[in-house]
C-alpha cells in the first residue's frame, strides 16, 4: 500500500509540481473504492445535501449529518487524506463555535482536516483552529453556502474588484495557517494568479487547469446524476445509465421467474451440495449460511 497522504504530503506535492487529485465521497463503499484508486484527498462534502439528500443547495445540511457521513467514509479510507466540510451555521457565529464543530468532526467523524468557506472574514477562525492543531482547507470564489447572497451558483471574479477580493481572501487564509485552498467557479486567469501567489496548494473546481490540483463531485464524474453536467465536469463513466439497465434486467428476471435459480437457492440438508474448497475462507457478509 502507498504511504499515507497527509498535510505534509500535500504541501510537498506543490513543491515538486505534482498535481493533486481530490474527489468527494459520502459512504464507506465508495470510500474504499476511491482510496484504492490512488486519489490523494477525499472530501466528505456538504454537497451531500444535493447529491445524497436531493436538496436544491447545501444550506440545510447539519453538523450531525456531516459527522455521520464522515464516520462512514472514514471506515473505507486508509491511505488518502480525509477532509470534512464544515456545514453552514457550524462555524460562522464565532471562532469558538467553529472550534467546537471542528473538534466533533475530528473526534466523532474521524477526518484529518476540515474545510470551510470564506476569505478575509474567515481568517481569524482559521487561525483559531490551526492554533489547536486542526488542519484547515480554505475555499474561495464561488462558495455554495453563500448561494443566496451571490444570487445563485454564479462564476465569481469576472471583474477586477471581485477578482481582487478572491486574491486577498486566499492570501488571508494562507497567512492564517490554511494548508490548502479550494478555488471554485472563477476565470482561469484569476485562479492562475492566486496559485502563483501562494506557497500552499490550490485545488480547483471550475477554475481551469492552472491550479495545483482538481476536485470533482464523485457522482458527477461517474455519471450518476443523470443529465446534470456543468461545464467544468468531465464524465468518466455513465453509471447512471448502466445502473438503470442492470436494475431493469433484474426486474425482468424476477418477473419471468429466472431469478433466483437453483444454484442461487438453498437446499434441504440432505440435498445440500458439497462446499467449495474456499467456502470456509469466504463466509457471506450477510444473510443465512
Amino acid at each position: 500500500m502507498e504511504s499515507k497522504v497527509t498535510v505534509r504530503t500535500i504541501a510537498e506535492a506543490k513543491r515538486r509540481g505534482r498535481r493533486i487529485a481530490m474527489v468527494t465521497c459520502y459512504d464507506a463503499t465508495f470510500g474504499r473504492l476511491v482510496d484504492e484508486s490512488g486519489i490523494d484527498i477525499v472530501l466528505v462534502g456538504d454537497s451531500l445535501g444535493m447529491v445524497i439528500q436531493g436538496l436544491p443547495n447545501t444550506l440545510p445540511v447539519t453538523l450531525d449529518e456531516v459527522v455521520y457521513h464522515c464516520r462512514a467514509v472514514a471506515r473505507g479510507v486508509r491511505r488518502a487524506h480525509l477532509v470534512g466540510d464544515m456545514p453552514f451555521g457550524s462555524y460562522q457565529a464565532s471562532p469558538e463555535d467553529a472550534l467546537r464543530s471542528a473538534v466533533r468532526m475530528l473526534k466523532e467523524g474521524g477526518v484529518e482536516a476540515v474545510k470551510l468557506e470564506g476569505g478575509v472574514e474567515m481568517a481569524e477562525t482559521v487561525r483559531r483552529l490551526v492554533a489547536v492543531g486542526i488542519p484547515v482547507m480554505g475555499h474561495v470564489g464561488l462558495t455554495p453556502q453563500s448561494v443566496h447572497a451571490m444570487g445563485g451558483f454564479r462564476v465569481q471574479g469576472r471583474d477586477e474588484d471581485s477578482a481582487g477580493r478572491i486574491v486577498d481572501g486566499a492570501r488571508a487564509l494562507q497567512e492564517a495557517g490554511a494548508y490548502s485552498i479550494v478555488l471554485e467557479g472563477m476565470p482561469t486567469d484569476v485562479a492562475a494568479r492566486v496559485t502563483a501567489s501562494l506557497p500552499i496548494p490550490t485545488i480547483g473546481i471550475g477554475a481551469g487547469p492552472s491550479c495545483d490540483g482538481q476536485v470533482l463531485v464523485l457522482h458527477d464524474l461517474l455519471g450518476l446524476p443523470g443529465d446534470f453536467s456543468p461545464r467544468f465536469v468531465r464524465r468518466y463513466e455513465e453509471l447512471g445509465l448502466r445502473t438503470r439497465a442492470a436494475l431493469a434486467k433484474y426486474v425482468d428476471d424476477v418477473r419471468r421467474g429466472d431469478f433466483p435459480s437453483k444454484e442461487e437457492s438453498y437446499q434441504s440438508a440432505d440435498a445440500a451440495p458439497a462446499p467449495k474448497p474456499d467456502d470456509k475462507d469466504t463466509p457471506p457478509r450477510y444473510g443465512p449460511q
